[in-house]
């Protein structure tokens, strides 16, 4: 499977505002390299792409992108939605907007005079379309265990997926987490394998953080990571590495798309229908796990390394809601 790299979006020549003199292109360019470095990949990606629509919108109908009138962007947001984009997409779409303007020196049209426009289109969107979105199927240990069942014979693709899913899954990782792991990153003891995570969706400062992975007694993914290592002879560089269509390793890491596209592949495989997982599912369904064996959202948060103690309270929440039930006794 062959991952295509994204288009960049066009970007003006010149942005129209004034550069002081002394400052050279390559200088001006290493600025804002730096400046994309402190958005995750994956958030990138998807503004470029929000970007892209957003100007292929404007064209059809001769109105400017950059700088784009409030009210155009507005107006662009509600044919959003009647087209069938949930709030949380809509949202998205209007941070790229203002992303790409920030990125060209101008002021993002919902910082502008008119803007008022655009917050109550946002409004009446959010309160058109209030439900709760729909959310992806944890892989959890029994899940993944029927995944990892199907996943038979050695070759490249198998020895790497199997890792994969057992591996990814047992750490908590984000995708964007996982296809960013180095080597270097793993350090083998005693008791498993200590995995050093150098940036992560809630660490844009890149401060670090240590994780803890046991040997395992059912998923083994110390055990099946080792074999992914010593199969493909890979002594440095990127952990999870794409593979040619002939099962070639290259040197070149997977994609978080891709990640999502394996998970929901070995799911149909296993039987299970694949739109209901997708990468997240591996995270999840750590949490899930976690929470029905009974560890505190304290030892879970040590995995899943999440700012928010609601979010992992709301994994509990959901196994236990029929445990000790007030009701038990007389219903």
């Amino acid at each position: 499977m062959t991952e295509q790299p994204d288009e960049a979006p066009a970007l003006p020549a010149k942005a129209p505002t004034s550069q002081p003199p002394a400052l050279a292109a390559r200088q001006i360019e290493t600025a804002r390299a730096y400046a994309d470095a402190s958005w995750a990949p994956a958030t990138r990606r998807a503004y470029e792409s929000d970007w892209r629509r957003f100007g292929t919108w404007c064209r059809e109908r001769g109105l400017g992108d950059l700088p784009a009138d409030p009210r155009t962007v507005a107006v662009f947001l509600s044919a959003e939605a009647a087209a069938g984009a949930a709030p949380l997409t809509i949202g998205r779409r209007l941070a790229a907007i203002g992303w790409m303007h920030r990125r060209a020196g101008l002021q993002p049209p919902q910082q502008r005079e008119g803007a008022a426009a655009i917050l109550e289109v946002i409004a009446g969107i959010r309160r058109s379309h209030d439900k709760p979105p729909a959310r992806k199927h944890a892989a959890d240990a029994d899940v993944l265990r029927d995944i990892l069942r199907v996943i038979i014979g050695d070759d490249l693709r198998a020895v790497r997926d199997r890792p994969l899913l057992a591996f990814g899954m047992a750490g908590a990782f984000r995708r964007s987490e996982l296809v960013a792991l180095l080597v270097s990153d793993i350090t083998r003891v005693a008791e498993g394998l200590r995995v050093t995570i150098r940036r992560s969706k809630t660490d844009q400062e890149a401060a670090g953080a240590v994780i803890a992975i046991p040997d395992g007694r059912r998923l083994k993914p110390k055990r099946v990571l080792e074999e992914w290592i010593e199969r493909a002879g890979i002594e440095d560089g990127f952990l999870f590495r794409r593979l040619t269509a002939s099962g070639a390793v290259t040197s070149h890491p997977m994609s978080d798309r891709a990640v999502a596209r394996l998970v929901q592949a070995r799911a149909a495989a296993a039987g299970y229908v694949p739109a209901d997982f997708a990468g997240h599912s591996l995270r999840a369904g750590f949490l899930t796990a976690a929470a029905r064996s009974g560890a505190s959202i304290f030892k879970m948060r040590e995995v899943s390394r999440h700012k928010s103690m609601q979010v992992l309270a709301d994994y509990v929440r959901d196994v236990e809601l029929f445990r000790d039930h007030a009701g038990e006794g007389f219903l």
